[in-house]
């Protein structure tokens, strides 16, 4: 699978999804809840706007310094709003998006093959606690290791590299943190998945370069595990499988 691709079955997936009465009401709640708790999580470090802005950098008293000072406060302003959104998404999926987004995957799987297939029949809530626990590593270092290349790239010369790097990396791992949904649920081993994303990161840097697109990420965002349950399922049944 190539980069165009993986391109190709996030749109098909979003399609499919639009299409599909269950798949786009759980796709439309995913949408809400990010949106809700970015606005609350916004909200809430907004307030405390002025007392961060002072802990950084107290207001000067010379006029001919002020004016960098509300750069930097608009600047900082900003910083705080990506932060709360970044937080409402690690939030939402640590909680409850990463269960919604298995229910996708599942619909998806039996719409296409008739059955949902699974490596071991567990209670509901030990598979709760099982998804919870594969979502945190999965999210968490990814969204980490990014906000350090971030960082990094202000601090060093090599912004623009360091940038180019990080938003790959970013696509890379959104995209899988799709396209793992369903071996995770068969209970395959962590290595496993991450050869298989190893060996097919053209693929999944096509499925997560709709993820950049500003204001349409979102929707591409909520609708990706049914595109990436096709990519799965379609691949395994090919001559080549996964």
């Amino acid at each position: 699978m190539n980069f165009f691709s993986g391109i190709a079955y996030n749109l098909r997936g979003l399609g499919m999804g639009l299409r599909t009465p269950k798949l786009l009401l759980l796709g439309l709640i995913r949408i809400v809840a990010v949106i809700i708790l970015t606005i609350l999580a916004a909200s809430l470090i907004l307030v405390y706007h002025q007392e961060i802005l002072a802990l950084m950098w107290a207001k000067p008293e010379s006029r001919w310094i002020l004016w960098l000072w509300h750069v930097f406060s608009w600047f900082l302003s900003l910083v705080l709003v990506g932060l709360s959104a970044v937080i409402s998404y690690l939030v939402s999926q640590i909680l409850f998006s990463v269960v919604i987004m298995d229910q996708m995957s599942k619909i998806t799987e039996k719409k296409i093959t008739g059955q949902v297939k699974e490596s071991h029949n567990i209670p509901w809530l030990r598979q709760f606690f099982y998804l919870i626990k594969q979502e945190i590593p999965r999210a968490t270092i990814p969204v980490l290791l990014i906000l350090f290349l971030t960082l990094a790239g202000w601090l060093t010369p090599f912004g623009p590299i360091v940038a180019l790097i990080s938003t790959g990396l970013a696509m890379i791992f959104l995209a899988w943190d799709n396209t793992d949904l369903t071996p995770a649920r068969r209970l395959e081993p962590f290595k496993m998945r991450f050869n298989r994303l190893m060996s097919n990161l053209p693929f999944h840097l096509g499925f997560g370069i709709l993820f950049i697109i500003p204001g349409l990420n979102i929707l591409f965002l909520s609708f990706a595990p049914v595109g990436a349950t096709l990519y799965f399922i379609e691949k395994q049944n090919a001559p080549n499988k996964l």
